[in-house]
């Protein structure tokens, strides 16, 4: 009998080690990145993997390398190796009912970021959501920024702000908001403005420096301002101001968003306008804080918003 009792108690207790060691498997988090050769994303991807890591999430991080295809095989692959949760900053905004679809049958909620899904496509599963931040609200504080400067952005005196326009993706909201509500903010206060010159940049520095310079040759001192819907753009841009004899500050203004450590120093030399801080720490560590809930079985709000601060 006490053989009997001592095997039985041996039972248990290995039983309870198993239910321990279920119960404190690390939470296993799938990271979809759009591409990693992305200033501002290269921050938040680092900080939000260190971060997860520090929770004790087990984490995996692929790059998309800009190609929807490749990210749809790459959720693919998470789905099949059984992840608790994804973190999905899509390559296409477009493709995220696809994605979806894909998780929903499989039952892993997932984490948008950085470029928000439809508000249609938001509504598709209630274990979807977005954390990022109101692009419209970084378009209107650079137009704020152009507004802050002591002649509003008009160099030349003659009441119209001609500009350039770089953005990113047009196909992506944030760069439909920064376009569209950074100039809001111009023609909301009173001032004309002219837009000589729009092209996709696709958030890469090479092609802010390549639009600025194709802008600049072609309508010259009659630009005043340069607006650039990401700061490695802009950093680009700048590159081309200068190679044109230009000098931001005195002859033309240049703004970018994203508040990268190098473009904030050249704020505060004077080298540069302004730029909009898009938060990666705050947005990641929502993002992971939110992941680590639905993967516990939440069912998170449709949408969590970080604040932008203008850089000045």
């Amino acid at each position: 009998m006490k053989k009997l009792l001592a095997l039985v108690l041996v039972a248990i207790m290995a039983l309870g080690m198993v239910q321990l060691a279920v119960a404190e498997a690390p939470i296993k988090v799938g990271v979809c990145i759009y591409k990693y050769d992305d200033n501002f994303m290269t921050l938040y991807r680092t900080e939000l993997e260190r971060y997860l890591k520090e929770k004790g999430c087990e984490v995996t991080v692929v790059d998309g390398k800009g190609d929807q295809n490749e990210q749809t095989n790459q959720v693919n692959a998470f789905i099949a190796e059984g992840v608790d949760v994804l973190i999905v900053n899509l390559v296409q905004s477009t493709s995220a009912n696809a994605i979806t679809d894909l998780a929903k049958a499989a039952n892993i909620p997932v984490v948008y970021i950085n470029r928000e899904p439809s508000a249609e496509d938001m509504q598709a599963w209630e274990k979807i959501c977005y954390v990022g931040a109101d692009a419209r609200q970084s378009g209107t504080m650079q137009g704020n920024l152009i507004l802050d400067t002591p002649n509003k952005g008009d160099f030349k005196g003659d009441g119209v702000v001609d500009y350039v326009m770089i953005m990113g993706d047009p196909e992506n909201i944030d760069a439909q908001y920064r376009t569209e509500y950074s100039i809001k903010a111009l023609t909301d206060a009173g001032i004309k403005v002219n837009k000589l010159f729009e092209q996709r940049g696709d958030w890469a520095q090479e092609k802010g420096q390549e639009l600025a310079a194709t802008a600049l040759a072609q309508f010259g001192d009659q630009i005043d301002v340069i607006f650039c819907n990401n700061d490695g753009m802009a950093l680009g841009a700048l590159q081309s101001i200068k190679a044109a004899g230009r000098t931001v500050g005195k002859d033309i203004y240049l703004v970018g968003v994203d508040a990268l450590d190098e473009v904030v120093e050249l704020v505060h030399a004077g080298e540069m306008t302004g730029t909009v801080l898009n938060d990666h720490i705050g947005q990641s560590h929502k993002a992971a804080d939110v992941a680590i809930e639905v993967a516990g079985g939440a069912i998170p709000e449709k949408n969590y918003t970080v604040d932008y601060v203008m850089v000045k």
